[in-house]
């Protein structure tokens, strides 16, 4: 009797995903009270004994497999037919499931569209490069971007465009769902682009970078995208983004050595 019920609510879900750009909540009441109908009515479960998804949700593989399921619809998504037409492939995200910190990025490019990995040409080059000062590694952490397909271009054009608003709002519903998997400790945005994805305003990087947010109750960091600096050489603007980093270690209760706090990019 259970199983046409669930399959309704999954549907109903589906639904309310496809149509909104907000990932849908449960109440913690909700929650116990669903728990509490599973527990009384399917046979070999103790009432202290957490639903089966939450068991495989707090788990690395368990969140693997969520975001395997993800990336596939990703694949198949034509939402944005002219995405669809241009694009060589989608790009959904890479790192670790169980990430503590998680970067946010706004659209691959043509090196990330190719390869089918964000952040992998010369801006994501850089990104590593701050990781590991960081004393992570690219497989600690977990990279995404806001657009999953590269923004397409006119014929005979170089370079990228960044992400419409509609685009965005399109999109965004797949990154609410990684973020809601991966539950991170903190969120670091990559640019002005990446906080009106996220946020759904837009302001300039000299009011919004080095300024603690909150998107959804997980610390938000805002720093200058990668790509910035490979515009801006300046020796001020690489250590702004550092410091930017240093606070992000401190929030994670990492230890910053004095090598690390006399670092420059």
């Amino acid at each position: 009797m259970m199983q046409p019920a669930l399959d309704m609510v999954i549907a109903t879900l589906e639904k309310i995903r496809e149509t909104n750009d907000r990932v849908p909540q449960a109440s913690k009441n909700a929650l116990q009270q669903l728990q509490s109908v599973f527990t009384t009515t399917m046979p070999g479960v103790t009432q202290n004994s957490p639903p089966a998804g939450a068991q495989i949700s707090n788990t690395i593989s368990g969140k693997s497999q969520i975001l395997a399921a993800i990336r596939e619809r990703v694949c198949n998504c034509e939402k944005c037919a002219h995405l669809v037409s241009s694009r060589t492939q989608t790009v959904f995200g890479v790192g670790n499931p169980d990430a503590e910190v998680m970067f946010i990025g706004e659209a691959p490019g043509a090196d990330e569209d190719r390869q089918g990995e964000p952040f992998v040409g010369r801006a994501g080059q850089l990104l590593t490069k701050i990781i590991k000062a960081m004393g992570f590694g690219r497989d600690d952490v977990y990279i995404a971007n806001i657009l999953k397909c590269r923004p397409d271009m006119p014929a005979g054009s170089f370079g990228n465009r960044a992400p419409t608003p509609a685009e965005m709002q399109m999109c965004r519903p797949y990154l609410l769902e990684q973020i809601d998997i991966i539950q991170p400790k903190v969120l670091v945005a990559l640019g002005a682009v990446a906080v009106e994805g996220l946020l759904g305003s837009r302001g300039t990087m000299r009011e919004l970078r080095g300024r603690w947010q909150s998107y959804n109750g997980t610390p938000l960091m805002i720093t200058y995208h990668p790509a910035y600096l490979l515009r801006n050489q300046s020796p001020a603007e690489k250590r702004k983004v550092w410091e930017d980093m240093m606070q992000v270690l401190e929030r994670l209760e990492k230890p910053i050595s004095e090598k690390q706090r006399n670092y420059f990019l």
